[in-house]
């Protein structure tokens, strides 16, 4: 038998049921159902005239032209090394004075330190006595032309002399020369310090000496010399990249130093070897830099041009993702639209470029193709 709750339960859901089909009799046939906004049929999306996409849907004609993509690098300030220089000392010595200090500006020939230099006082001294061999050789080759003239004298003596006048005078030329490449002066009466003057125009950048120091190493530098008025900007390139680009590109170039400004310029050079740690190939662009603003060790970003074919540009609104493939609604008839897959390439400011399923002339969604997306 059953229980008492149980036989209340199944009365009630006979006559929850009898009251549900008495309802559903109650009524007529159903209305009509509204019209589909869209139909597809064979790939093709109809919109007929009655639906409300009709409103929401912004068809375009796709556009083709070519521009130039641009894509971003890590970059640095460098000082260019044909405007950087060491300087050496010619002779070792002491320093008895330094006429600049770390970053002065100095010009082409401005005396920046005086060594005193037992060296170049033997450079004097040498010059000095190769000036009396060369007068003592001349005066025994006038005699002997004067000898020779007179009948007297054999032409191995005059030969003799003149050999001894022309070593006499190669021995005065060299070292007239080791003087003057030493900073000294061949026809000074009295030996000066040595002079040293800046080889170019520029900022002392580096500096390693002071006064009552000696330089005791002709190959350590005493101090650098940057000329900064044209600067590099090095961008480091990846090696997947590097084939991209080539001298003359147009470069656009951002510092953190100067987030508002932009300096153009294009590449100049491009480094035939890659860094070997990095793999990346330093490509540097020129630029000037007559105010000073760029100075060496900035960080910047460097944005280079690199040039593209003729290609068709769709907004990026028109791409629909469908599975796994990027998708577009063309038009193929009014209001009547299929779905089309493209390879797209780089995306720009004006769009994106598409590599293949889009020709001249066709005819997108541009906006609202979303709401066709089953």
């Amino acid at each position: 038998m059953l229980h008492p709750l149980n036989k209340s339960a199944t009365r009630l859901a006979l006559v929850i049921a009898m009251a549900l089909s008495m309802a559903a009799c109650s009524h007529g046939p159903d209305e009509s159902a509204a019209p589909p906004a869209f139909t597809v049929e064979n790939n093709q999306y109809k919109v007929p005239d009655t639906s409300p996409l009709r409103k929401e849907l912004v068809v375009q004609p796709v556009e083709m032209h070519q521009a130039p993509h641009t894509m971003t690098f890590p970059a640095n300030v460098e000082a260019d090394p044909a405007r950087t220089a060491n300087v050496l000392p010619a002779l070792t010595g002491k320093v008895v004075e330094l006429k600049v200090g770390l970053g002065d500006h100095v010009t082409r020939g401005q005396l920046i330190a005086v060594i005193d230099s037992g060296d170049l006082a033997q450079a004097n001294s040498d010059v000095v006595k190769a000036r009396d061999a060369l007068n003592l050789a001349k005066k025994a080759l006038d005699r002997a032309l004067g000898v020779k003239a007179a009948g007297g004298n054999a032409v191995k003596d005059l030969e003799a002399a003149q050999s001894g006048y022309n070593q006499a005078q190669a021995e005065y030329d060299r070292a007239r020369t080791r003087l003057v490449a030493v900073g000294g002066e061949p026809d000074a009466q009295t030996a000066r310090p040595m002079q040293v003057t800046a080889p170019i125009t520029g900022y002392i950048t580096a500096l390693t000496i002071a006064p009552g120091t000696y330089v005791n190493d002709p190959t350590a530098s005493m101090m650098t010399i940057s000329n900064t008025e044209l600067v590099w900007i090095t961008a480091n390139v990846p090696e997947s990249d590097s084939g991209l680009i080539a001298k003359g590109q147009k470069v656009d170039a951002t510092l953190v130093a100067y987030p508002d400004k932009v300096f153009h310029g294009s590449v100049s050079f491009v480094n035939p070897v890659l860094q070997s740690d990095t793999r990346r190939d330093l490509v540097r662009v020129t630029f000037a830099n007559a105010d000073g603003l760029l100075k060496p060790n900035m960080f910047a970003t460097a944005s280079i041009d690199i040039p593209q074919p003729q290609q068709v540009f769709i907004p990026q609104s028109a791409l629909l993702m469908n599975n796994d493939s990027v998708t577009v609604f063309v038009e193929v008839s009014p209001w009547t639209f299929e779905r089309r897959t493209v390879d797209i390439s780089y995306d720009e400011s004006d769009g994106t470029r598409v590599l293949k399923g889009l020709k001249q002339g066709d005819r997108v969604i541009v906006r609202g193709g979303v709401l066709l997306n089953d």
